[in-house]
């Protein structure tokens, strides 16, 4: 494809993006394929020649569209927000355009300098602590998500508390019941037995993690001859968007020298707004935090930011030199080389779509952005217990409303078969897509807000929706 060839077919890709995008509510939330059907939509052995773009734009209306999900619908309130917005998608253009590869600074130094830059600037828009910023003694780096985080965390852990020789299989991770399984996948990965994930009792009204069980199973472990080497506080659940109180977890770490991992993922964006900082209370006793930009903070996949208080361990644990790698500039001292903070060698220019993103926004555009979230999940709430039939958060969690329909009469199985047959029929209709969690063994909706297309009316067009079915389901 010649420059002019592609300055012509790049026109019309970004008008189809635009069109998408404006006229998005028109699709059905979920794809309406079943199993394999897209897959049955293509041949089975590639094109012998090249074809017109123009027929791969046709094949991609025709065959792929019906199987998308449409995670930037108004109406779409399954999962966390995965917000991709005009300056995250030409910033992600402008990287594979340029095609860079960032391991090293020497093979691109912009790559590296700019991620330096985005991540000290939003460090500071979350307010998080000055000793993360790369010009001081830790610093911040763009992984994929928040699994590869907390994965290099736990390396970075496990080095620092045995070196290269010690008997790791005498190591401890605790978690609660709301962490995320990426910490059980990591410990899986970095070769900790699963018998050494310790659970932590959660309050039963909060479900935070608590800090006096914390402390019991760490000392327990500790006197056992076994080495507390990471524990996983969260600051939004997935499940249920529950807050660990991080400072009181914090101090029961730097008792026993446990690696404070923070898991801010979904959650953590939202302190750029000054008021609801509250969600980071404790977060200096911390040795990584991460959060994503790429779920509430207008940056397409993948863009989750990992911060350390202390780079060492990590670069210790991490970083292998062969003699093709080496050169004045990493000998030097005076570079980061990302290539060292996580696992991959090779690495995307994924600075550049955050860069825009800032830019262009703003921080008091990305304050209005997570502010107007937060308000909508609360009018959500507000619907919900005005109702009568559902039972709802009281103080919804940021931009989490978790709901249950009421099934006056029911035995507690027969109410949450009629809660999943509820979900299956909202979810068919096109018109909304919802998930579901489980609390105190009983089934429960989620509401997550936070797609930058969405307005007051969808929430209450979703809402009329669910309590119209609901009280079908009740008259038959």
């Amino acid at each position: 494809m010649s420059p002019e060839e592609f300055r012509e077919h790049g026109k019309r890709v970004v008008d189809w993006i635009a069109d998408y995008l404006a006229g998005i509510e028109r699709h059905p939330v979920r794809a309406t394929v079943g199993p394999g059907e897209v897959r049955a939509a293509f041949p089975d052995e590639p094109p012998e020649q090249g074809r017109p773009f123009e027929q791969l734009l046709g094949e991609l209306d025709r065959s792929v569209m019906p199987g998308i999900t449409h995670w930037q619908h108004p109406r779409f309130l399954a999962y966390f927000p995965a917000n991709a917005s005009g300056p995250a998608v030409l910033g992600d253009l402008l990287s594979a355009g340029l095609g860079v590869q960032g391991m090293l600074w020497e093979t691109s130094p912009a790559c590296t300098e700019l991620e330096t830059v985005v991540v000290d600037w939003l460090a500071g828009l979350l307010g998080l602590p000055d000793q993360w910023r790369t010009d001081a003694r830790g610093g911040g780096v763009i992984q994929d998500s928040a699994s590869s985080a907390v994965l290099v965390a736990l390396v970075a852990a496990l080095h620092r508390a045995f070196g290269e020789r010690g008997n790791r299989a005498t190591g401890t991770l605790y978690v609660s019941e709301q962490t995320h399984s990426s910490v059980a996948k990591a410990a899986r990965i970095a070769g900790v037995p699963p018998g050494n994930v310790r659970v932590v009792e959660q309050d039963p009204r909060t479900l935070a993690m608590c800090p006096e069980h914390l402390g019991t199973l760490l000392a327990a472990d500790h006197a056992a001859g076994r080495v507390p080497v990471l524990v996983c506080a969260t600051i939004g659940t997935t499940s249920t968007a529950a807050i660990d109180p991080v400072r009181a977890i914090g101090q029961v770490c730097r008792e026993y020298r446990a690696w404070l991992h923070v898991d801010a993922a979904y959650a953590g964006v939202a302190a750029v707004c000054e008021e609801l900082r509250w969600i980071n209370d404790g977060v200096e006793y911390a040795d990584s935090y991460v959060t994503d930009p790429h779920k509430w903070l207008l940056t397409n996949f993948d863009c989750s930011v990992l911060w350390v208080a202390d780079r060492q361990p990590l670069v210790d644990a991490l970083s292998i030199l062969p003699e093709y790698l080496r050169n004045a500039a990493t000998e030097s001292g005076e570079v980061i080389d990302y290539r060292d903070w996580q696992v991959p060698l090779g690495r995307r220019f994924r600075a550049l779509k955050l860069w825009a993103v800032l830019g262009w926004y703003g921080a008091e555009g990305l304050r209005e952005h997570i502010r107007t979230g937060v308000a909508l999940a609360a009018e959500f709430a507000e619907l919900a217990r005005a109702d009568g039939n559902f039972a709802a958060d009281e103080d919804p969690r940021l931009g989490l409303v978790c709901f249950r329909p009421l099934w006056p009469g029911y035995t507690a199985e027969q109410a949450d078969r009629a809660t999943g047959a509820l979900l299956d029929r909202l979810n068919d209709s096109g018109v909304l897509y919802l998930s579901h969690t489980r609390v105190a063994g009983r089934m429960v909706l989620r509401a997550a807000i936070g797609a930058p297309a969405t307005r007051s009316e969808h929430v209450h067009h979703a809402w009329h929706r669910i309590a119209a079915e609901y009280r079908d389901m009740r008259q038959g």
